[in-house]
């Protein structure tokens, strides 16, 4: 049984590391989405319209945190930005447990927040530096399907402080965030360091902000990752607002959904390693992303049973859209950024990701539940329409890769 375990482990040592280094942090992160709402309304007494404004300012202060970062692990290496990063957010995850009104939760959250998405743009260039260019998609996908598997039970385990519901169950919880957190970070250690790149002699440091097509394509990647609001917020509220399913049906579809991330993102990241691969495998993103939301609109009305049927079905395509948009995402990301700026490349592209976080869950509550049916067929046109126009964009940032050199190494006096 031990060796079918090792077995199943990655054989390179870097992408091993990141394996276990993974599961912790996303353990972690599980605990703490799990109780975390329910500790600052209940245990901190924040009103829930604090909390969900709190959160919002703390994720704009992380969009604007993440090509910097990026551009400081280029220069001084992306392992040792991931780990000081690392060990600064677990430490600062117990000022959770300091914080007595609004003011002090939204300064800590923002910085929870900044350090996230510093670490965010960190591990990107770390991937690109330490694994093999063939091998950095597969290594996201499994990554991915860990962190699936780390959320999973990290909110199972949480679950044992919601059925207590006081503040020294929700303390050990948070405890046991930062321990993890602080152990995610320090696994990292065992990944090989990547050397700094040389500090550019002339021109500007941040050239992804000039690199029109990259950024054209982060936020082409930015809209597709709307959907993810989709499971998170649209879906919950139609089901209990438009649809005669059950609510319960709400947990049994993010179930479906988690599991199969974990089973088949690995599989769907096949042939996405170039940027034309990837291109074609977001298009088709785009396609599902259409059809799940045309089947979502179809459930109102229904009778209860074929409503759940018709979510159920609505579900599967769903992910099935979003395993060819990660996978998509990850190619692009990787393939189309320049070696000696992977830092600064990855962390742009991670923001068209957390701005998609910022803007999804009012713009779908809004449009979707308040439209109908108009509004699903929306939101499916306008992913199929984006879908559409990656090839093309992937093909303007082929052309302009030769204007993207290396940099001369500054002359040192």
């Amino acid at each position: 049984m031990r060796s079918r375990m090792i077995n199943l482990l990655p054989e390179h040592p870097a992408t091993r590391a990141l394996v276990f280094s993974s599961l912790a942090g996303s353990t972690a992160r599980g605990l703490f989405i799990t109780i975390s709402v329910i500790f600052f309304t209940r245990s901190v007494g924040l009103s829930a319209g604090q909390v969900g404004l709190g959160l919002t300012v703390a994720a704009v202060a992380g969009l604007l945190a993440g090509v910097p970062a990026g551009h400081l692990a280029d220069r001084v290496g992306p392992r040792r930005v991931a780990v000081t990063f690392g060990v600064a957010r677990a430490a600062l995850m117990l000022g959770y447990l300091a914080v007595h009104g609004f003011a002090g939760f939204v300064l800590v959250a923002a910085g929870v927040q900044v350090l996230e998405s510093g670490m965010g743009a960190a591990n990107g260039a770390l991937i690109a530096g330490s694994v093999p260019a063939e091998e950095r998609v597969r290594t996201r996908a499994m990554l991915r399907s860990v962190i699936n598997v780390g959320w999973g039970f990290g909110a199972l385990i949480a679950g044992i402080a919601l059925k207590y519901d006081t503040r020294p169950a929700y303390v050990a919880i948070l405890v046991a965030c930062a321990a993890l957190a602080l152990l995610s970070s320090t696994l990292v250690l065992r990944v090989p360091p990547v050397a700094p790149q040389p500090r550019r002699a002339s021109g500007p440091a941040l050239i992804v902000l000039r690199d029109r097509p990259y950024l054209t394509l982060a936020a082409l990647n930015g809209v597709l990752c709307v959907h993810y609001g989709m499971l998170n917020v649209a879906v919950p509220l139609w089901v209990v607002e438009r649809t005669n399913a059950p609510a319960w049906i709400v947990a049994m579809l993010g179930l479906l959904n988690a599991t199969v991330v974990v089973l088949f993102q690995i599989r769907a990241s096949r042939g996405t390693a170039t940027a034309e691969g990837a291109a074609l495998a977001q298009r088709t993103s785009g396609l599902l992303l259409l059809g799940a939301c045309v089947l979502y609109s179809l459930a109102a009305g229904r009778s209860a049973w074929m409503a759940a049927v018709v979510l159920v079905a609505a579900a599967l395509v769903h992910v099935l859209g979003e395993l060819r948009q990660a996978a998509g995402s990850w190619g692009i990301s990787f393939d189309l950024a320049p070696e000696h700026s992977q830092g600064q490349y990855q962390g742009m592209y991670g923001t068209g990701f957390a701005l998609a976080g910022v803007v999804a869950p009012a713009l779908l509550a809004t449009v979707v539940v308040g439209w109908g049916w108009p509004g699903w067929l929306l939101f499916g046109l306008v992913f199929a329409a984006t879908g559409a126009a990656v090839p093309a964009a992937v093909r303007w940032a082929r052309r302009t890769r030769p204007q993207v050199t290396a940099p001369q190494a500054a002359l040192v006096p």
